[in-house]
């Protein structure tokens, strides 16, 4: 029983992984195909590619999820923990997806851990949850908004004198490193939480020890789905980011991407910090696009997603909470 339920906890947290593929590929090429800088299935090909590479460049933010937020309990039991988790954030990306809104898969995942923790009367760590969840979540929107802001206002300043034809052109080839970087750096993050929970999964069957490193075979399988769900695309999302928010331009592209993927790199190789890249790049394309003027950006629609933000964390526990309430009547 115990060996079908680790079985069954890590094909649902490769189906999250798949959901987060699909629910998050706005993220890398909504403002590139919004500006017409690459067609949507070739931005849809890049992206999952750059996902698969970025998977493999380091396993920090894996470690934090899966060492860092909870103290699993052994056996069935830290199992049964882990598939409510997992079956609440998966809901949550669900509903989201649904209604269009570019909530945080990554919230969704810590959310889940946190509910089901609570509710099964498991150690939470909340130093933990406060250094690597709560401050970044709140530093990188912010960072990622003023500094697309600043680099916006650097580039209209450089090329104040310039074609504009030219300068978009230039720009759209610039979008396709800058939407490769922000995939890359999607990758890195994303696919690492889901690494973090297989990996506790193994570890509270007996499979790993908590001093190892994460085994190469859930790198694989972790890259290999959010892959995949990248492919697959996320097209209600994409309209919200790359159209509702606010009409880009190929430069407010390049340097809304370009902010955003770096603060992903920081936060994930700097500060192991498991952030949303959703926050960050919808905040960068607020920022990038407040340097037209302030009511260029449709704040009605960022309000909604901001709305979305607020609820991911807790709606996404309590929906966990009450799974592990079901599941430990079922299998406890």
């Amino acid at each position: 029983m115990e060996l079908t339920l680790v079985v069954t906890v890590i094909v649902i947290a490769l189906a999250f992984d798949y959901t987060n593929g699909f629910h998050d590929a706005a993220n890398a090429i909504a403002t590139s195909v919004s500006t017409r800088a690459l067609t949507p299935r070739v931005a849809l090909a890049m992206a999952a590619v750059m996902n698969f590479v970025g998977a493999f460049l380091g396993t920090e933010v894996a470690e934090t999820v899966g060492k860092g937020i909870i103290t699993i309990p052994s056996g069935r039991h830290g199992l049964v923990v882990v598939l409510a988790a997992l079956i609440g954030a998966i809901t949550w990306n669900l509903v989201t997806w649904y209604f269009g809104l570019p909530s945080s898969s990554s919230h969704a995942l810590i959310g889940g851990l946190v509910g089901a923790g609570l509710a099964s009367t498991s150690v939470v760590l909340w130093s933990g949850i406060l250094d690597k969840v709560v401050i970044p979540m709140v530093l990188s929107p912010a960072i990622g908004f003023l500094g697309a802001f600043g680099l916006m206002t650097a580039i209209l300043w450089v090329f104040r004198r310039s074609n504009p034809g030219k300068v978009n052109r230039g720009f759209r080839l610039a979008q396709s490193l800058s939407a490769a970087a922000m995939a890359l750096g999607h990758g890195l993050q994303d696919a690492q939480k889901t690494m973090g929970v297989m990996f506790l999964a193994l570890l509270a069957t007996g499979h790993v020890d908590a001093g190892e490193g994460i085994p190469v075979w859930v790198k694989i399988s972790a890259a290999t789905a959010i892959s995949l769900g990248t492919y697959s695309g996320g097209w209600r999302i994409m309209r919200t980011l790359g159209r509702r928010i606010i009409h880009l331009d190929p430069a407010r592209g390049f340097a809304s991407e370009a902010v955003a993927a770096t603060v992903l790199y920081v936060m994930a190789i700097g500060l192991h910090a498991p952030v949303s890249t959703t926050h960050t790049i919808t905040s960068a394309v607020m920022g990038a696009g407040a340097t037209k003027r302030l009511s260029a950006v449709r704040w009605g629609v960022a309000r909604g997603i901001v709305t979305a933000w607020v609820l991911t964390i807790p709606a996404a526990g309590l929906v966990a909470a009450g799974c592990y309430g079901i599941a430990h009547l079922i299998l406890e």
